[in-house]
């Protein structure tokens, strides 16, 4: 067999600890991100608290701040226009999931560093050199820039909302299912495996589990370790070119729902039932992961997520299609509803 050019993109330092943001320009000489102009992409709940924590940075820097509320491709398509005018070489993304992935999507279509500086802990795309970005044509997330650096300062992450904690923990679990579907691609369709990668994406599974046990004893311990876990899995997709070690069926059943009922529950939450919907088909012990996220008032049921029923039921049933080149559990073909409305029952996921 040829060999086929293998690229991994990882960041070349991530900083994690407390109150670490004020260094953001010793971070900047250290990464020799020097001498140029900055665009900060940030949000609208965000932007005060980092103006306040980074003021001798704005003073002595040319920095634009461009402020973002959805991660679409017209807002990409707005920053791209402020970056033409600013000739700015280091696009900034502070803020959460949307922030980062309209930064470094960005980033990668201008061809310029990206540092990721994230704010809340929801899922692993603060981390990964992969965007969801609307607009595209398709629910799933697309190739752009890998972080030159992830600055996670754990004294703001902590204070993000509980609900967006919880969501962070429901994706990172996922990676149980995804390496699952992973290997089992490649003992059917001979598709490329790295087992190193996978169980680094597997370890930021195990680490969600003790994020989750520890949240409501030690909030600001729980979410270090989370942030290392969402960390970990977005190394392991740099290193597999891909988002494979940590997108699977469980991924596929969360876009299905967001196709159908858009906006409706955060992607984290989606992700974290499908996770026990795969784990049950998996035959994994799908009853210890719906119990660890009980725990913490993660929502488990349709009802809790406000979502209808039907869509559960409807999602699952279309999830096959929504990437069909990549290969899970559920197969080509899918699964009927009468099986999908067994599952979801089987599960206490509706009624």
């Amino acid at each position: 067999m040829d060999s086929v050019e293998h690229i991994i993109g990882l960041p070349m330092r991530v900083y994690i600890g407390h109150g670490i943001v004020r260094n953001l320009e010793i971070y900047l000489e250290q990464l020799r991100a020097t001498n140029c102009n900055f665009l900060v992409i940030t949000g609208p709940h965000v932007r005060s608290i980092l103006e306040s924590a980074v003021s001798e940075f704005f003073m002595k820097n040319t920095v634009d701040v461009i402020t973002v509320e959805k991660a679409d491709l017209d807002e990409v398509e707005k920053v791209e226009e402020i970056l033409k005018q600013t000739s700015s070489k280091v696009i900034i993304g502070v803020g959460g999931g949307k922030v980062i992935d309209v930064a470094k999507y960005t980033a990668y279509r201008a061809n310029v560093d990206f540092i990721s500086v994230p704010t809340s802990p929801s899922h692993d795309g603060i981390t990964s050199p992969f965007a969801s970005i609307k607009g595209l044509g398709r629910p799933i997330s697309v190739k752009a820039k890998e972080p030159l650096a992830i600055i996670a300062d754990i004294e703001v992450l902590a204070k993000a909302p509980s609900r967006l904690i919880k969501a962070g923990i429901g994706d990172t679990i996922g990676k149980i299912i995804s390496i699952r579907d992973w290997q089992l691609a490649h003992k059917l369709r001979g598709e490329y495996y790295a087992s190193y990668t996978a169980s680094l994406a597997l370890l930021s599974a195990k680490h969600s589990l003790s994020a989750a046990k520890l949240l409501n004893v030690n909030r600001v311990e729980a979410v270090r370790i989370l942030m290392e876990a969402l960390i970990s899995s977005g190394v392991a997709m740099g290193m597999a070119g891909s988002s494979r070690p940590a997108s699977g069926s469980e991924h596929l059943f969360a876009h299905a729902v967001e196709v159908l009922e858009p906006g409706t529950a955060l992607h984290g939450e989606l992700v974290g039932i499908g996770t026990i919907i795969m784990s049950y088909i998996h035959n994994l012990n799908w009853r210890k992961i719906r119990r660890t996220l009980s725990e913490i008032d993660f929502p488990v049921t349709a009802k809790q997520l406000g979502i209808k029923e039907e869509s559960f039921i409807k999602a699952l049933t279309i999830a096959h299609t929504i990437r069909p080149e990549r290969f899970t559990i559920l197969g080509d073909k899918g699964i009927t509803e009468h099986a999908a409305i067994n599952i979801l029952k089987s599960t206490g996921i509706i009624q």
